[in-house]
C-alpha cells in the first residue's frame, strides 16, 4: 500500500479516535493494519480499493463471522465496529481487537515456532478448536440463509484453476480430479468451514490457540473440507519441508482423535478430503507459480514448489487409493 493512500486510511479513521495505524504482514486479499485506539490495539482490515469487495474481498463478510462466533467456544477477536465505505473508491473496512500471540505454519514456514512440545501442543489445541467450530450449528448462529457448498463443488472450483496453468507442471491432474468425483462421498450436515484452517491462520500463546484468523473463505459447508486441509497441513510428508519440527508433531491419527473428540461425533472418510486438500493445494501452488514467472525477477523459492506439485498429486491419489 502506498503512503498516500495510508494517509488517506489514517484520516478517515482519526474520528473514531484511531492512529499509529502501520501495516501488519500477511494477507493477499484484503490490507491489514495494526493501530492504536486510547489504550487498546486493534487491527484494521480494508477491502483493496478501486475494486469490488466480492468474494474474498469482502471484509464485511469477514466481520459478518467473526461477530457470529464472539461468545462461542471459538476463540476469535472482538469486532468493534466497521464502515461500508464507497466502494470502489473509499473501500469497506471493520475494526476489531488485537490479539498477541503466535501465527506460524511449523511444518512449512522457516521461523522458528516454540519449543517442540510447545508446537505440538498447539497442533492439538488447533484440532480441538476445528471440532468446536463444527459442532456449531449455522441455524443458531444466525447463518441459515448462506448457501450450502458440496464437496465436489470444491473438485469443479480447483479444476478451473488448474485448467488455467501449465500443463507440464501438474501432470494427471485430470486424473485425479476424474478419480475424486468417483469417490465423491455422501455429505454430513453443513458446518461453518473456515477454508484455510491451519496453525498459519491461529495465533496461539504457547500451546493454546487464542483467536482463529483470516476468514476470507468461509463458508456453510461439509466440515470435513477444514478437516483435510488441517491434516495436510499437519503431516510432515505432505511438502517434505526441511524444518525442525518434522518428526516432533503428533502424528495425524491422533489429531483426528482429538478433533472427534471435541466435535463429539465420527468424521468418516477423511482419506477422501485429504485428497481433495492435496488437489487444492496442487491447484493454488501452481498458480503461485505461474504469477511468479511473469515476474520481472522471480522469487526463487515460490519458483522451488513447482517440483513439489507432482508429488501433491500422488498423494492425493494415494489418499484416495
Amino acid at each position: 500500500m502506498t503512503s498516500d493512500l495510508l494517509d488517506e486510511l489514517q484520516t478517515r479513521l482519526a474520528p473514531q479516535g484511531i492512529s499509529g495505524l502501520q501495516p501488519l504482514a500477511g494477507g493477499a486479499s484484503s490490507l491489514t493494519f495494526a493501530g492504536d485506539l486510547a489504550d487498546r490495539r486493534v487491527v484494521v482490515k480494508v477491502a483493496p480499493p478501486g475494486h469490488a469487495p466480492i468474494a474474498h474481498r469482502d471484509v464485511l463478510r469477514q466481520a459478518r463471522i467473526i461477530r457470529a462466533l464472539r461468545g462461542t467456544e471459538v476463540p476469535v477477536p472482538q469486532i468493534l465496529f466497521d464502515d461500508a465505505g464507497e466502494p470502489p473508491g473509499v473501500p469497506p473496512l471493520f475494526v476489531m481487537s488485537f490479539t498477541p500471540g503466535t501465527s506460524v505454519e511449523p511444518l512449512f514456514d522457516t521461523d522458528d515456532a516454540g519449543p517442540e512440545p510447545v508446537v505440538a501442543a498447539r497442533f492439538r489445541d488447533g484440532a480441538r478448536t476445528l471440532g468446536a467450530l463444527h459442532r456449531l450449528s449455522p441455524a443458531e448462529l444466525g447463518l441459515a440463509e448462506e448457501p450450502v457448498v458440496a464437496p465436489v463443488a470444491e473438485v469443479d472450483k480447483w479444476c478451473r484453476t488448474l485448467e488455467t496453468v501449465d500443463p507440464a507442471l501438474v501432470p494427471g491432474w485430470q486424473q485425479v480430479a476424474a478419480a475424486l468425483r468417483v469417490a465423491s462421498p455422501p455429505p454430513t450436515a453443513p458446518a461453518i468451514v473456515h477454508g484455510d484452517f491451519r496453525l498459519g491462520n491461529l495465533l496461539a500463546d504457547e500451546g493454546d490457540i487464542t483467536a482463529v484468523i483470516d476468514w476470507e473463505i468461509w463458508s456453510v459447508g461439509d466440515p470435513r473440507v477444514d478437516v483435510g486441509w488441517f491434516l495436510i497441513n499437519s503431516d510432515p510428508d505432505t511438502y517434505r519441508r526441511a524444518t525442525p519440527y518434522s518428526g516432533t508433531t503428533p502424528p495425524v491419527h491422533e489429531l483426528v482423535v482429538e478433533y472427534e473428540d471435541a466435535l463429539g461425533r465420527d468424521a468418516p472418510q477423511l482419506e477422501w478430503f485429504q485428497a481433495l486438500a492435496c488437489f487444492k493445494s496442487t491447484a493454488t501452488w501452481s498458480l503461485i507459480v505461474k504469477h511468479n514467472r511473469r515476474r520481472p525477477s522471480p522469487d526463487p523459492e515460490l519458483e522451488a514448489m513447482a517440483v513439489t506439485l507432482p508429488g501433491l498429486l500422488a498423494r492425493a491419489a494415494d489418499h484416495l487409493g
